[in-house]
């Protein structure tokens, strides 16, 4: 591979191919998720879920997706791109299998399992397929991956719309059983497969020059593993949850104690492999930031539509969920413009996007009309739309030496930050505000109508949220039908719904001053430039 090549040339005769293949590959992880998020109220009346635990559920569609994209990223280079194609092809079908098998009046404790296995196996699937994608189209177009990455990641808001779309009219106009929506997304699953089949894949620039995991691994080192790490001991710790009810009583200090176990056995791991070097203070920040991505972005994006569905009524929700996906898909397309023909950098956009994305949220948690929300929301998606291809690209022009391992490791921060932090974590602030605003309004209601389970996120307190079976019966009466005690219950749920959006624009607003400050990091080392492999950044 030679840099001989003008700035709009791919390296390879297929690149455009398999570019489209990798967008139809996301593409069904987007409408998969899409759908996902707007059966979560099916899911919580059939089964009688807390909000809280539908978070947990649907935050498995971004901790398994970890799994995938980082055990992915770090054989990719030694395998190639095709084995794995095949794996996640498998993995996506073997997905729909697990869910769709719950059977036909499962209690909750059932359903759970098969609903909270299904949707990991899925994101697993999905990590598996962008560990592919993103370092090879990085790989495919190195003079302007900004531009690529956005247009391969424009599939994910594609696929928003299109689940949407088949949420709104397959669920609120039609009725259609849950399970025949969520088998849907195995239409764009067989065209990829097909797209990608009988390929021809170049080598990463680091992979073509020989670069041992090691030498790859050197600028994560112990920092960027420590990032990581952390991550997969908070999944253990979550995902042990079960083994607190089993006959022999493992305690929560227990299960917290392997967790932490398995996080450090995994970090000594890293050490050895890269002679326990430092890792570059730079990417440390990076990664850490794309936690803060993936919490806002996707565990946002899971809710969205259920918060503003709950505000105002669910074809709304549906439709402005469409409408934001929407706005992402096109402004996706125009990175580059922005890029060369506006002058501004990657990290400056990024910047640019959190104060967008933090006022949106706040003027989201205010709206009271489907055209209010339609202004608050389009400014949120604005926001939101160049966050994790250009973070990607940010890492990919100057960290060149990381290969697909780094961007890997940071795609699956970014996810399992959304399951663990973002989506759960939502859902907690969901039961919390709900409740406490209806205890204040009426302590007796609060009471009648308090889910059976508590709800608990990390650190924090206990909760208990609103029952989603009681909750769903009055939803399910017309507005001008309900009484003076159902309409207190249902403000106070809307309220909840408000200041767990205020709560979440505290996010974007932490990254915001992050990316100012890698401005100002940038602008003293003489400005913001890609790197070859040879000018390794060592800082």
């Amino acid at each position: 591979m030679t840099n001989s090549y003008s700035e709009s040339e791919a390296i390879a005769s297929n690149a455009h191919r398999l570019l489209w293949a990798g967008f139809m590959a996301i593409l069904a992880a987007g409408i998969g998720f899409a759908i996902r998020g707007g059966i979560l109220d099916n899911w919580g009346g059939e089964y009688g879920f807390t909000q809280s635990t539908l978070g947990i559920i649907s935050g498995a569609g971004f901790t398994g997706f970890c799994f995938g994209i980082i055990i992915g990223g770090v054989i990719v280079d030694k395998i190639g791109y095709g084995k794995l194609v095949v794996a996640a092809f498998l993995l996506h079908i073997l997905s729909a299998i697990v869910t769709l098998a719950v059977p036909s009046g499962a209690g909750a404790n059932t359903a759970y399992n098969y609903l909270f296995w299904g949707t990991f196996l899925f994101a697993v699937a999905n990590g598996t397929l962008e560990a592919v994608a993103n370092p090879l189209v990085a790989t495919l177009f190195p003079n302007k991956r900004t531009h690529y990455l956005n247009i391969l990641h424009a599939s994910w808001p594609a696929g928003l719309v299109l689940g949407g779309i088949l949420g709104w009219v397959l669920d609120d106009q039609m009725k259609w059983h849950w399970k025949y929506q969520l088998a849907l997304f195995l239409i764009p699953t067989v065209l990829y497969g097909l797209m990608f089949l009988g390929q021809r894949y170049p080598k990463s620039e680091a992979a073509a020059k020989g670069l041992s995991l090691g030498q790859m691994l050197k600028d994560v080192g112990m920092l960027g593993g420590l990032v990581a790490c952390a991550m997969v001991a908070m999944f253990f710790n979550s995902t042990f949850g079960f083994l607190k009810d089993a006959p022999w009583n493992i305690s929560p200090t227990m299960i917290q104690a392997i967790s932490i176990a398995i996080g450090a056995a995994l970090l000594m791991g890293v050490g050895l492999v890269t002679n326990f070097a430092t890792g570059s203070i730079l990417l440390f920040v990076l990664f850490l930031t794309h936690a803060l991505v993936g919490a806002v972005e996707l565990g946002t994006d899971n809710w969205i539509q259920n918060i503003t569905g709950n505000i105002l009524t669910s074809s709304e929700g549906k439709i402005l969920f469409v409408f934001t996906s929407l706005t992402m898909f096109l402004l996706r397309f125009c990175a580059d413009f922005i890029e060369k023909k506006i002058g501004l950098t990657p990290l400056a956009l990024l910047l640019v996007c959190a104060v967008l994305a933090c006022i949106g949220l706040n003027l989201t948690s205010g709206i009271s009309s489907f055209g209010g929300a339609l202004l608050a929301l389009t400014i949120y998606g604005i926001g939101k739309t160049f966050f994790w291809p250009t973070m990607l690209a940010v890492l990919s022009d100057r960290f060149p030496r990381t290969g697909a391992v780094a961007m890997s490791i940071m795609g699956g921060i970014g996810m399992m930050s959304a399951g663990l932090l973002g989506s759960p974590g939502l859902g907690y602030a969901k039961d919390r505000y709900a409740t406490e605003a209806l205890t204040q309004q009426s302590p007796e209601l609060a009471a009648n109508y308090r889910a059976e389970k508590p709800s608990s996120f990390l650190f924090l307190k206990e909760v208990f949220g609103l029952d989603q079976k009681k909750m769903k019966e009055i939803k399910d009466i017309k507005v001008e039908s309900r009484n003076a005690e159902q309409k207190t219950v249902i403000t106070a749920d809307q309220e909840g719904d408000r200041r767990t959006l205020r709560a979440d624009s505290l996010i974007p607003a932490t990254m915001a001053v992050i990316y100012l400050l890698l401005m100002l990091y940038f602008k003293s080392i003489g400005g913001y430039r890609p790197l070859k492999i040879e000018e390794t950044e060592t800082t």
